[in-house]
């Protein structure tokens, strides 16, 4: 390499040491910790004693609340996620109309997302108080008892749902979607009209295989935000009422910084990647049936 090359590569190292530190000090770093304490006794003070695989036996033998958190975060994550890309989707392509003051709704469906997570919160239960909120006060009007939501195990996580759908259907989900469907050809529309298709029939034909690959992209990212559901159920519940929303990151959570079982803590995590790393291999392996790619045409 020439004097030229090494300096070019030097000063290249240099303007990308900050991200190199960062990276190694809160991502790499711990990640290696996290491994090495799994296999580990150790209470965040003093030496961390080995005990091989003891953590994980536990886990799948001794721990009564892993499988219940674990059913809690797949029922979140398969009820918000479905609703929340039929829901942005749908926005989508209402945003997408030749409609009048068509900029000014975008911005009022997108603002939700921006809000954040501990206003939104504080909001929705507020919103969802059982005596006094405006939900059960307009369901009285209409004679009807509205119920207890946070404050019950059948309704605890159907609140939480309901808040991250209001929060999530017209942020960066929807702006995707709303992406994707002005990259299709007017033209594919077109020849489906001569062709005696209905708007049901454009959509499923044409309008979903052109903006598949954005869909499969937000459904993984979605998967993944469900199962990692931890702020909003941490500030309205904290795993409560009777544990009905004791999800797998706040029984991680718990087992670190309340109980002090971080080398535990440390193996439910790993399981817990296992868990995404799966489902998100399954989900590319499944969506090689129905996502078009513009690069396998002829």
């Amino acid at each position: 390499m020439t004097k030229g090359a090494v300096r070019e590569a030097v000063e290249g190292y240099v303007w990308i040491s900050p991200w190199i530190v960062g990276f190694v000090a809160f991502v790499l770093g711990p990640t290696v910790a996290s491994f090495a304490l799994a296999f580990t006794s150790y209470p965040g003070i003093g030496p961390a004693n080995f005990i091989g695989l003891e953590n994980y036996v536990r886990i799948f033998t001794y721990d009564d609340l892993f499988y219940g958190s674990v059913w809690k975060t797949f029922y979140y994550a398969l009820a918000s996620v479905p609703l929340g890309l039929a829901g942005s989707m749908f926005a989508a392509l209402l945003l997408n109309q030749p409609l009048r003051l068509r900029v000014l709704f975008r911005t009022l469906f997108y603002l939700p997302s921006l809000t954040p997570t501990v206003a939104l919160t504080i909001l929705w239960l507020w919103i969802l108080q059982p005596q006094m909120g405006l939900v059960n006060h307009l369901l009285r009007m209409v004679g009807i008892e509205g119920p207890g939501w946070f404050g019950t195990r059948t309704w605890a996580i159907p609140s939480l749902i309901l808040m991250g759908l209001w929060a999530g259907i017209g942020g960066g989900r929807m702006i995707i979607f709303l992406a994707a469907l002005q990259g299709v050809p007017e033209e594919l529309y077109e020849a489906a009209e001569i062709d005696g298709a209905n708007p049901v029939h454009k959509f499923l034909h044409v309008t979903f295989p052109m903006v598949s690959p954005a869909f499969l992209f937000s459904m993984i990212m979605g998967v993944i935000g469900a199962l990692n559901v931890f702020q909003t159920a941490f500030i309205a519940t904290e795993g409560g009422p009777a544990r009905a929303t004791w999800f797998l990151a706040l029984h991680i959570y718990f087992n670190a910084f309340r109980y002090l079982r971080f080398g535990y803590a440390s193996a439910l995590a790993w399981i817990f990647l296992a868990i995404v790393l799966t489902l998100t291999i399954l989900q590319m392996q499944w969506s090689g049936r129905w996502v078009y790619y513009e690069t396998e045409m002829g």
